[in-house]
């Protein structure tokens, strides 16, 4: 395997060394949280500590950093390896230079999203992270799978990213608010999250499997060339 090879595989590595397990721990509490509060509100006692709660924002506050840190890993490791590749540096420096500075403001600013308590704050942080992670996975290295969006792992990542983003900002909202309106927006959402990051799954393994290794590409390239001569083949396949 070439060095090319070992990078592709940084993304899906973190993934399922940070990210599914920190998955599980939140799931696991925030029903330990939910139901300590249900059990306190009907007056009863419960076995349930009171860290359960303070435990569950915390590693939530990890989690949805590391998505959004995994998700602009992702998306660099294919726009800088074929920008590189294509000698984009000396050919289009300002493109090079411009998306390098998209990634330093948008990694800078999800810690400032995190740390930031005005809601001002929170909101141009957030608008600089999630207009980031929108810029860059815009890019035409970036393998969209358009025909199949509903499949893509690029579109139910960047989904999954922007959720974690809201998630961030309304997190001061949730225990400001004593009508648990915004608690039910972030069960809800965060439900739907849950199932996106179990599509993630599937679908960057489907994808691991698709991309050929460095030295396998020239000639799987040559194959689809020759097979291209005697039917049509789509735009998105050459990818």
């Amino acid at each position: 395997m070439a060095l090319n090879d070992w990078m592709l595989l940084l993304h899906p590595t973190i993934a399922i060394v940070t990210i599914f397990p920190l998955l599980g721990i939140v799931l696991y509490q925030a029903l330990l949280t939910r139901k300590r509060r249900l059990s306190l509100k009907d007056g009863q006692k419960t076995p349930i500590p009171a860290t359960s709660g303070p435990e569950h924002v915390r590693l939530g506050r990890i989690l949805s950093l590391s998505v959004v840190a995994i998700a602009l890993l992702g998306l660099a490791q294919p726009i800088f390896s074929k920008l590189l590749a294509s000698d984009a540096l000396s050919k289009t420096p300002m493109r090079f230079l411009g998306l390098t500075l998209v990634f330093i403001v948008t990694g800078a600013a999800l810690p400032l999203l995190d740390r930031a308590k005005n809601r001002a704050f929170r909101g141009l942080f957030a608008l600089l992270t999630g207009g980031g992670l929108l810029l860059l996975g815009s890019q035409p290295e970036i393998f969209h799978r358009d025909g199949q969006w509903y499949l893509s792992h690029y579109y139910l990542g960047i989904t999954a990213a922007l959720l974690m983003i809201f998630s961030l900002v309304i997190l001061q909202e949730i225990y400001r608010d004593r009508t648990h309106r915004w608690r039910n927006v972030h069960i809800i959402l965060n439900s739907f999250a849950v199932l996106l990051f179990i599509a993630q799954g599937l679908t960057g393994t489907r994808d691991l499997l698709e991309i050929p290794l460095t030295w396998q590409k020239p000639h799987i390239e040559a194959l689809y060339k020759q097979s291209c001569q005697t039917k049509p083949c789509s735009v998105e396949s050459q990818k």
